[in-house]
């Protein structure tokens, strides 16, 4: 009877121990916006959800687990979770990532002499009005008679022209996928538990998806929208993602 009553508090104590709880929360912006599509991890458990357009999310946890919040643009925060978080929602606040802005190089610096500088910053007038000549000049139509053709000269006949081959896109998925590197950055994938050698195979299997890129090539430029999408579709494909093996 003993070993019994023993065996049954050792059961619920362990199950007591291991319970998993839901935790709650909302993300906001240093501005007290919500900010959607912020990708929610549980280091421990390594589940990952997204918030939803109002900055709400639902993860499974328990007390002291870690986690972590990453969304492009932001930097990454993480937090422990408390005994308060399991009855209470967390708050979390993503601070802007800072941006570098280019240096303007001033080629040659101002020696504070007055005569020189002028002369330095502003052009002489002959070629300003030489400048603005020539573009009076090239706004003039051409006299018909100047361009007619002379007398047993061959002119080529007028048509509407065509087009060989297709338009080139302006870049290629290499492009592609080091724009979406640059943009994420190598500790983003090192987050989803994919090593820095295995970054470029697992970019062209979220590819291999379905991902719509035709519009992305074509003008080489990725929108917010368009790396919204690549971050929902690599937490859509991170769980079917095999890592090659690498023979030594």
């Amino acid at each position: 009877m003993k070993c019994k009553l023993l065996f049954l508090i050792s059961f619920f104590f362990f199950v007591s121990i291991n319970a998993q709880d839901f935790i709650f929360g909302k993300i906001l912006s240093e501005d007290n916006m919500e900010i959607s599509d912020v990708t929610v991890i549980n280091i421990r458990t390594d589940e990952r959800v997204a918030t939803n357009r109002d900055g709400h999310f639902m993860i499974s946890g328990r007390f002291g687990d870690n986690l972590r919040f990453i969304k492009s643009g932001y930097d990454r925060v993480s937090t422990n979770v408390t005994k308060e978080n399991l009855s209470s929602p967390i708050n979390i606040k993503l601070i802007r990532s800072a941006q570098l802005i280019d240096e303007v190089e001033i080629k040659k610096a101002l020696t504070g002499d007055l005569k020189v500088d002028t002369k330095t910053m502003n052009p002489p007038r002959k070629v300003e009005k030489l400048k603005n000549d020539l573009a009076v000049y090239m706004k003039q139509k051409s006299d018909p008679r100047i361009l007619a053709a002379r007398p047993g000269e061959f002119v080529q006949p007028k048509g509407q022209g065509f087009v060989i081959g297709k338009i080139k896109n302006k870049w290629d998925d290499v492009d592609f996928m080091d724009h979406m590197v640059t943009a994420l950055g190598y500790q983003y994938f090192s987050d989803l538990k994919i090593e820095k050698s295995q970054v470029q195979h697992f970019i062209y299997y979220v590819l291999s998806g379905g991902f719509e890129r035709k519009s992305i090539l074509k003008y080489g430029f990725v929108s917010d929208a368009d790396l919204m999408r690549f971050q929902r579709a690599v937490l859509t494909r991170i769980s079917t993602y095999k890592a090659p093996t690498i023979q030594k």
